[in-house]
């Protein structure tokens, strides 16, 4: 299990994906750093307003799956996320559609039946979802305020935006995207936790007593207990975690899969107007090619002028503006 760290704990919550495996996974990492709560909570945070709206959501299963299993071992995570709570609902209900909210209340509902909080608390996450409904003041003095000159100016960057997207530079520019995003992908996959040996070999070396329940009976001790249940943590924690980088890795070779056929058929695309432009530059070139023959041929059915007789031979020359005004 990898040491805490600010910096740590950013990173994994840029990683977190929605699915369960994902939010366990980093739920137990972080239970696992519980002396850390207050950090952990202002760090969550803060990234919750940073994610994308489509990963809010995740945020607040994550923080549902630490508040529910730490209850156990501490109550350090649910008075932490309490004074962040009623904002973080708010921000997410703020940039989220009906369905999302639905999820929310849903949520806010399970901490009521399973008394996580206080009802009159869970009342107001309710309240700041639904206050999200209303719009601000600000943005409906910018709709209202929208000058004609605005919308025109809006239509013409529309324009822009299609002559540009419809442009062949513009394709040129997403190929090569896309190969760089591809390469990328690749290089990433260098280093998958599939090709981990370091951590295969650990969870090779756990001892036996942590895989087989029918060994617990030969315990004697409270000591020995308490040894092995440390031990049983930690590889819970390593297996826990392994497992999430395992599915992580398999949803990035899914998105390299993925990458792959549309890479596939950008390049057929452009094979296809490869062929088109070779067979057009080929006519073009039999086009000239027949143009010069048919200069050449006309060239050499022309007559030679350095045959021809000298017409001015034995003619005296033309008097001189002197001569013609000389007296004598």
């Amino acid at each position: 299990m990898s040491s805490f760290s600010e910096s740590a704990l950013e990173k994994k919550l840029t990683e977190l994906s929605s699915s369960q495996q994902s939010v366990q996974t980093l739920s137990l990492w972080i239970i696992h750093h519980r002396k850390h709560s207050g950090l952990i909570v202002k760090v969550w945070h803060r990234e919750l307003k940073k994610a994308k709206s489509s990963r809010k959501l995740t945020f607040l299963y994550l923080a549902n799956d630490v508040i529910q299993n730490s209850k156990k071992k501490g109550p350090e995570f649910t008075k932490d996320f309490e004074t962040v709570l009623v904002d973080a609902c708010s921000h997410v209900a703020r940039e989220a559609d009906d369905g999302c909210k639905k999820h929310m209340e849903r949520l806010l509902n399970i901490w009521k039946e399973r008394a996580l909080y206080r009802a009159d608390f869970i009342q107001q996450l309710k309240l700041a979802i639904e206050d999200s409904n209303s719009p601000r003041p600000s943005e409906e003095k910018k709709a209202v305020k929208r000058s004609y000159q605005k919308i025109q100016e809006e239509e013409d960057d529309e324009d822009d935006d299609y002559r540009s997207n419809a442009s062949p530079r513009n394709a040129d520019i997403s190929a090569t995207q896309l190969t760089e995003d591809l390469v990328k992908a690749l290089q990433d996959l260098e280093n998958a936790a599939s090709g981990d040996a370091a951590v295969r070999q650990k969870i090779a070396s756990l001892p036996q007593e942590v895989q087989d329940v029918s060994l617990l009976e030969q315990i004697g001790d409270k000591e020995a207990a308490d040894k092995l249940s440390k031990t049983v943590d930690e590889a819970c924690l390593l297996l826990a975690e392994y497992n999430g980088r395992l599915a992580a890795e398999l949803e990035d070779r899914r998105q390299l899969a993925r990458m792959l056929t549309e890479y596939i058929n950008s390049q057929r695309e452009a094979l296809m107007e490869r062929e088109k432009k070779l067979e057009e530059y080929k006519q073009k070139l039999a086009r000239v090619t027949q143009v010069r023959k048919e200069l050449k041929s006309h060239i050499q059915s022309l007559p030679d002028l350095s045959l021809l007789p000298n017409v001015t031979g034995g003619l005296a020359p033309l008097p001189s503006a002197g001569d013609l005004f000389s007296t004598d």
